[in-house]
């Protein structure tokens, strides 16, 4: 049995502590919040013990691993006082809310010999695996484009980041994950229309190592929410809803015609087949909570690093710098 415990149960932290307390493998010592009644709320369904201070939690239960869910100005401080306790640590992305402090938490932990993970939790989603599989088995040939929308109503938990560092730093991560290349230039129109402070509209472009153009339409001004990725390429195009977990593929049938195996370069494009693929459905969270265990039994790397979580944020204040001053920002 592992013990676990969560700092920080308001939406995502509360369901980080009902799926360790599903988890068999797992004992759930605590959970800590500033709100009492948050934290007592979680603890009562999850059958721990509450605490609106941390470290007292962190003394007293003494967890092995903890997740963290603390709003991001709040991640440096708290991620601190884990490390130094040699407490394995999932913190949910981003990282922090700079890029050294970021740096900081990876130094602390490395000095440590703790278990760092960042919770990038797309890279979990059932689709997104079957999708990255696919690609690495060159079921797509050559790769052109990437299309990510994520858009939703407005989070009034939000407030000491925008939707960059928030939302897009998924898509950031997901597009180096499922290519295994890297950006090296951006550019992003951003606006703010009802957030107090920060940004909460994104059209931004990127441009990879390996020459796919990737855009990203990222908003908390629409009023459903939106969860998908278009990959394109040479025999056809990937759709993943991450809602429905669900994986699509439309077929170019001009690629797919007997004389492809002899084209130099593409002729053509034509609608072909669609295909819905058959996957089993998973809570991504759980997959991610398991990957972290793993990780802390010293059955497998951090399948998220922190250094993986430091390149998100990093793209992401690019996209920031670039919206803000109107420019093209290298990364090269």
């Amino acid at each position: 049995m592992i013990k676990v415990a969560v700092i920080g149960v308001g939406a995502i932290g509360r369901n980080h502590a009902r799926v360790y307390s599903e988890m068999p493998e797992v004992k759930l010592v605590g959970v800590a919040d500033i709100d009492r009644l948050a934290a007592e709320t979680t603890a009562a369904r999850c059958g721990t013990a509450a605490y609106t201070d941390y470290e007292q939690m962190l003394d007293e239960c003494k967890p092995e691993a903890i997740t963290l869910a603390l709003p991001t100005a709040l991640h440096l401080s708290a991620a601190l006082a884990v490390i130094q306790r040699g407490i394995h640590l999932l913190i949910e992305k981003p990282i922090a809310l700079h890029v050294e402090e970021g740096r900081q938490i990876i130094h602390a932990a490395r000095q440590a010999g703790v278990q760092l993970t960042i919770g990038h939790i797309e890279r979990f989603n059932p689709a997104v695996t079957a999708l990255k599989m696919r690609l690495a088995n060159n079921e797509l040939g050559r790769l052109f484009q990437i299309d990510a929308r994520r858009q939703g109503s407005f989070p009034t938990r939000v407030h000491d980041v925008g939707v960059v560092v928030d939302l897009a730093v998924h898509d950031l991560d997901l597009i180096r994950y499922i290519t295994g290349a890297e950006i090296t230039r951006v550019y992003a129109e951003t606006e703010r229309h009802i957030h107090a402070t920060h940004e909460d509209l994104l059209t931004g472009v990127v441009r990879l190592s390996s020459g796919v153009i990737g855009a990203l339409t990222i908003n908390w001004l629409t009023p459903t929410k939106i969860r998908e990725l278009y990959v394109t390429g040479e025999l056809g195009m990937f759709r993943v809803d991450y809602l429905t977990q669900d994986l699509y593929f439309f077929e170019n049938a001009t690629a797919q015609s007997s004389e492809w195996e002899t084209m130099q370069v593409l002729r053509g494009v034509s609608e072909g087949c669609m295909i819905r693929y058959m996957i089993a459905k998973k809570e991504p969270l759980r997959a991610e909570q398991e990957a972290f265990l793993a990780a802390v039994r010293g059955e497998a790397a951090p399948a998220v690093t922190g250094e993986d979580g430091l390149k998100a944020l990093e793209l992401a204040q690019a996209i920031v710098t670039s919206g803000q001053e109107r420019r093209v920002v290298s990364l090269i």
